[in-house]
């Protein structure tokens, strides 16, 4: 039974030389440089455009908040 399963299955098509070898190959890769970018930005702490003018904005409206509660006496 067992060497029947094994005959059943070609798995030569997924050898490195074969069309979906090289698919599956190039798919891990893809996917592992994706992988290494994340874990590069991540651990760069690199902030995209809207979320530096999203904290901007939030501080400078802290900032207004803060100057209306505690007036400057002249």
């Amino acid at each position: 039974m067992i060497i029947f399963l094994i005959t059943a299955f070609d798995l030569k098509i997924f050898s490195p030389t074969e069309p979906i070898g090289i698919l599956i190959l190039a798919l891990g890769l893809i996917f592992t440089g994706m992988i290494f970018y994340i874990i590069y930005a991540v651990s760069t702490n690199q902030e995209s455009l809207e979320d530096k003018k999203l904290r901007t904005k939030k501080e400078s409206l802290q900032k207004e908040k803060i100057g209306k509660l505690f007036p400057k006496k002249k």
